[in-house]
């Protein structure tokens, strides 16, 4: 990890379009995707061992921080719902998407959005050119079941693709616009 300036212009682009494909926000993916290149500045000045596959690294990196920033994001909106019951202010309902919303997000981010994080990460991945030995270093999976995963992963998104274009389009009264 000597030389930051490379890793930066060969990675920094798929970094923060896997980091926005994952969060759907591209300011907090730039934001996050410049901590992975500090974190892999510090590892380089730090000496540690070497990293053998430097994209995979900074991808597995990437992965913890969006982990770190959805568990944070939970743990204060927590904090704040709390706060308000404690004020005396109505809590929010839980947020469950209305047959209009359906008919108005996209369906295929939705539907990627449903599966589990480890197969959302592995199809991102495998977007942005990881091979197998690479998505399974950053996900700590063996090399054997990438391939599973990310056959499951497809099949998955392509049900709840399925399941909620039904949804969308005849589960319920259609509501002109």
């Amino acid at each position: 990890m000597q030389d930051i300036d490379r890793l930066f212009r060969e990675f920094h682009a798929p970094i923060v379009r896997y980091l926005t494909r994952q969060l759907n926000d591209a300011d907090l993916a730039e934001e996050l995707a410049q901590e992975t290149f500090v974190r892999a500045l510090r590892y380089g000045r730090a000496e540690n061992k070497p990293v053998t596959n430097e994209r995979a690294w900074l991808f597995a990196v990437a992965t913890n921080l969006i982990r770190d920033t959805v568990r944070r994001d939970t743990r204060q909106r927590k904090h704040l719902m709390a706060l308000a019951a404690e004020l005396g202010e109505t809590e929010p309902e839980a947020v469950e998407p209305t047959p209009e919303e359906l008919r108005q997000a996209a369906t295929a981010q939705q539907a990627l959005q449903t599966i589990p994080e480890r197969d959302r990460a592995a199809l991102f991945m495998s977007q942005e050119g990881l091979n197998y030995q690479e998505i399974a270093a950053a996900l700590g999976l063996s090399v054997q079941s990438v391939g599973t995963t990310l056959t499951r992963a497809r099949k998955k998104v392509v049900q709840r693709y399925e399941d909620l274009s039904r949804l969308r389009d005849g589960g319920g009264a259609h509501v002109a616009s």
